[in-house]
Parts: structure tokens; C-alpha cells; sequence
């Protein structure tokens, strides 16, 4: 839209966990000049005379790729964009740290509101990925859930305060560096409540795996997911493998343990909740077979093989 100042596009399709409605984006593109037509499940934004225009968008609910498309359109437009209740997300930092070095002119990532004067062009550029904290802090929680002693490395350590804090919080024994974390085998896990919110607070897409490690915690703990709706339904595939978990309401589940588990044969329902009923089969005893593991392996880079070097006894069947 921005390059061509006219773009056709689908619907977008993705994970069927929770609603992931466009309209941020959709009166985005209108708040910048764009008009926007849909015929059937497709999407067409026109900028008049090819160019978008800088203006001052407020976003209902944080949302983290909807701040990052309007911050890439607005790069370009002509003037002043004001982006207000924007996501804080270490990614969206990252992004704009890019985009400055190939001539935005972007301040205020990393914060509620983001300002973005308009350039008439932009550079090539490099750019290296930052460390994925979401996959980081689910190796930090496998560790702990089955008590080895591992060392995740190349992390940022600072993007994880708030996971860390409570893994301590439960007992764990974790030796902190600033890019890498040491999880050695702690005595006794104490059940913590957690309450998942935008960053920085504890992050949604960690709150499966933790929920696991609960249930090998003594004593009882709330989860509280309030980011998504129907993200906790999960929990009924961890109580057939012999959890102790109690659905409140949608967005809460009470956690009993510790709960020994046992192996089943079960499936993948998402990306996260995956990942951590994988967790799941190597704290239970005997043999689990994990079905729909596309997903797994949408957020976790050869997973099998990396659990493996671990010394996980894992293998993956072709059905």
C-alpha cells in the first residue's frame, strides 16, 4: 500500500486460536488516507493520488502486529503520524531500531504512544533477528518442569523479567546472566498464581507451558489468561493425562498438584498449548504420541532433534 499505493488482499488465516479480528488495521489504513473495499472475503486499500497521509490513530486494544503495520505504513506518509496505545513488545523496539537505520524517522517504540515523521524514501539495510523470548523462556520452564540442568543461551534476559521472577517465585533454581539462563534441578516446586497481560507483563504465549509446571508444584495456583478467549481448553487434555485442573470460567483454571502424570495418546490444539503438552509427555511415565504436531513445529525450529541433544527419548512417526 504503501510502495504502490493500491494492494489486494484475502482475508488472513493463521492460528483459529481466539478471535484475531482486522479492523485495527482496516481503520488504520482509512486514519492514514487509504479507502478500503471488500468484495467477498477479499480486501482492496487505495491511497488517494498514491500516497498516504500522517494523522493520528488510537488503537481501542494494544495489539502487537497491528502497531507494527501502522508504524511500517506510516514511515512513508506524508507528515506527522501519532500512534497512541500502542504495544511495548522488545520486537516492535527492534523493528524500529531497523527501520531508523534505513532512514525513518520513528521515536517512542517500546511505549504507549509512537511518533512517526513521514520520509520520502527509504535505504537497504541489515538487519540481525533478536533472540525469540517466547521460545527461550518455554526451554527455561522445560527445564525446570523436568528438573534437569540445562543452559539456554543467546536469550535476552531483560525480555523475560516477569517469567523469571515467578520461576523463582516457585522455587526454581536458576543462575541469570544477561544472555543466557542455567536451570539446575530444584528441590520442591511451590504453586504461584499468574495473570497474563501485554508486555511487559507475563506473556500469553507462555502461560501453557507454565501451567504444566504447575501441576508438578505443590499447592494450588490460579491462571488467569486475559488475552484470549478459549485459551485454557487445553487443560482437559492435561487432565487425561492425570492433571488436577479445575476450568473456573473461560478465562481462569485452578491447578492442584503435584500431579503425577501419566503418558496418553493425545493432540496439538495449537502452537503453545502444543508445545507445552510436548512438556507434558516428558514429565508423564510411559509412552506419549502427540497428534497435529504441524503447529509444534510452526514455533519450534526441528524441536525433535533439539529435545534429543537434551537427551529426551523422543522420535517423530510419519502417519
Amino acid at each position: 500500500l504503501t510502495r504502490f499505493g493500491r494492494v489486494s488482499f484475502p482475508h488472513p488465516g493463521g492460528c483459529t486460536l481466539g478471535k484475531r479480528p482486522i479492523d485495527f488495521f482496516i481503520d488504520g489504513f482509512k486514519a492514514l488516507g487509504a479507502s478500503i473495499k471488500k468484495t467477498g472475503s477479499n480486501f482492496t486499500a487505495i491511497a488517494k493520488n498514491k500516497k498516504l497521509i500522517g494523522a493520528k490513530f488510537v488503537f481501542p486494544m494494544v495489539s502487537v502486529t497491528g502497531t507494527e503495520t501502522l508504524m511500517m505504513a506510516a514511515v512513508l506518509a506524508e507528515g506527522k503520524t501519532v500512534l497512541k496505545n500502542t504495544a511495548c513488545e522488545p520486537e516492535i523496539e527492534n523493528l524500529s531500531i531497523f527501520l531508523n537505520s534505513i532512514g525513518a524517522k520513528i521515536s517512542g517504540a517500546g511505549t504507549p504512544m509512537i511518533t512517526i515523521d513521514g520520509v520520502k524514501s527509504l535505504k537497504g539495510g541489515e538487519w540481525a533477528g533478536m533472540p525469540d523470548r517466547i521460545e527461550a523462556g518455554t526451554f527455561i520452564i522445560l527445564g525446570v518442569a523436568t528438573n534437569s540442568n540445562i543452559k539456554v543461551e543467546n536469550c535476552d534476559t531483560s525480555h523475560l523479567d516477569v517469567l523469571l521472577t515467578m520461576l523463582e517465585k516457585a522455587g526454581a533454581n536458576l543462575e541469570i546472566g544477561k544472555d543466557y539462563v542455567i536451570v539446575k534441578p530444584s528441590k520442591k516446586l511451590k504453586s504461584v498464581d499468574i495473570t497474563t497481560r501485554e508486555y511487559p507483563g507475563f506473556a500469553t504465549d507462555l502461560q501453557a507451558p507454565f501451567t504444566v509446571l504447575m501441576t508438578q508444584a505443590e499447592g494450588i495456583s490460579l491462571i488467569h489468561e486475559t488475552i484470549y478467549n478459549g485459551r485454557l481448553f487445553y487443560t482437559d487434555i492435561l487432565n487425561q493425562m492425570g492433571a488436577d485442573i479445575t476450568m473456573a470460567d473461560p478465562h481462569r483454571v485452578i491447578v492442584r498438584g503435584p500431579a503425577p502424570l501419566s503418558g496418553k495418546k493425545i493432540y496439538s490444539p495449537d502452537i503453545r498449548a502444543g508445545m507445552a503438552l510436548l512438556i507434558a509427555a516428558l514429565i508423564a511415565k510411559g509412552q506419549s504420541t502427540i497428534d497435529n504436531i504441524y503447529q509444534i513445529d510452526r514455533g519450534y525450529y526441528k524441536i525433535d532433534g533439539r529435545l534429543k541433544a537434551l537427551g529426551a527419548d523422543i522420535k517423530r512417526v510419519n502417519t
